[in-house]
């Protein structure tokens, strides 16, 4: 088989070879997006192909190659990083690695898509965008949520000044998986793992989206705690979701469950951003409202095909129109061919994956990058401090 040059070595022609890094339900939609990319997007000089997955639990790693069709597993990442016949890595392992393998991706001269939050805080994201920067990797972060083809309209209806200037917003992703007190004590729960909990978790996203389509966070001020300070140990090997009983032995919960946000832009809009891993009753209630002098635009992601605007001269009594996602929005028409179909939450990450592909084609980065990462770091930095200190906070 022929070959060719990319800017990261020699790969097969019309293959680039990828390695996924972690095999559990974000590894999953990984290995899911490589392997549907072909069907959505024909204009890449190459498809991928899937030469490995590593995973500490070699069950969960050979799984993937029995679903996927790997060419093989490892129980250790760093066989993988040094796989020559890989290109291109995806990074979908606890936070609590990402540093560490995120740099050694890009040390090995591999392009990186990585999962959110991309360390523990901002300094382990830093290391990451050095290294990426230092050896002209490209890079892709996993902040699936702006590629809904519905967010995308958003974003382009603000940029084109529909709304006038913006002037307060809010954003929230409230979510249960944690609500149950009996649910165990898994790495999502320790500093040493899943470092400020909530924030870490879905806080990120907010923070993301509020940098895509309301502008730099310039100042915050917030409030947080954890309403379930103590849980059932887990057993080796226990699902998230896995539950405790009433004779279980506990342990501490050392991050946020819940945290509100206030915050001003660097344009002098006021943002609020509220986050929760406990609220019962709500499952993904994840969205937000953008107002500006002139009009309103409000999402609901249980709802990714509509977007409700009203926008106009009327001002009072203004109407609201719910639009359907369509063919222009963003990727919609990658998977639909007219408005009112559904697109689904792993029809995001193949969006992802078609940005970082496309961006290794053309010498970029797609899509978000290292850089929106470390910015939302940075962000998130200023809200644990000042949900320490109770006051104001400015992001480095």
């Amino acid at each position: 088989m022929s070959e060719h040059e990319t800017d990261s070595g020699v790969v097969r022609a019309g293959e680039i070879g990828v390695g996924v890094v972690g095999a559990g339900w974000m590894g999953h939609l990984h290995a899911r997006a490589y392997a549907r990319l072909p069907h959505h997007v024909t204009d890449l000089p190459w498809r991928p192909r899937l030469v490995a997955v590593a995973d500490p639990v070699l069950a969960a790693a050979e799984d993937h190659v029995a679903r996927y069709g790997f060419a093989r597993a490892h129980t250790d990442w760093r066989d993988l990083v040094a796989d020559p016949e890989i290109t291109a890595v995806s990074v979908a392992s606890p936070n609590s690695t990402h540093r560490e393998v995120g740099v050694a991706v890009a040390e090995a001269g591999k392009h990186l898509w990585i999962e959110k939050p991309v360390g523990l805080s901002s300094v382990d994201t830093a290391a990451v965008a050095a290294a990426v920067h230092a050896t002209g990797v490209r890079s892709t972060v996993g902040f699936n949520y702006r590629m809904v083809p519905a967010v995308a309209r958003a974003k382009r209806l603000i940029d084109d000044g529909v709304l006038g200037p913006l002037t307060h917003a809010r954003f929230r992703l409230l979510t249960d998986f944690a609500a149950d007190p009996d649910g165990v004590l898994s790495w999502r729960f320790t500093r040493e793992h899943g470092g400020t909990g909530v924030l870490n978790d879905l806080a990120v996203h907010g923070v993301d989206l509020i940098r895509h389509l309301a502008g730099e966070v310039a100042s915050v001020v917030a409030d947080g705690d954890r309403f379930v300070p103590r849980r059932p140990l887990a057993q080796a090997g226990a699902s998230q979701y896995g539950r405790g009983g009433a004779d279980s032995l506990t342990g501490e919960v050392e991050n946020l469950d819940y945290v509100s946000v206030l915050g001003r832009t660097t344009a002098g809009a006021i943002v609020t951003l509220e986050a929760s891993r406990v609220a019962v009753g709500d499952q993904n209630d994840y969205g937000f409202e953008i107002h500006g002098t002139r009009g309103l635009l409000s999402f609901d992601f249980r709802r990714p095909g509509e977007l409700h605007v009203a926008a106009g001269s009327s001002y009072v009594d203004q109407p609201a129109t719910t639009y359907a996602a369509a063919p222009g929005d963003g990727d919609f028409a990658l998977f639909q061919p007219g408005a009112g179909n559904p697109t689904g939450f792993d029809d995001l990450k193949v969006s992802e994956c078609a940005a970082f592909l496309r961006g290794i084609a053309e010498g970029r980065s797609g899509g978000a990058t290292i850089d929106d990462a470390l910015a939302a770091a940075r962000v998130l930095d200023a809200v644990a401090e000042s949900v320490e200190k109770g006051a104001r906070v400015e992001p480095a």
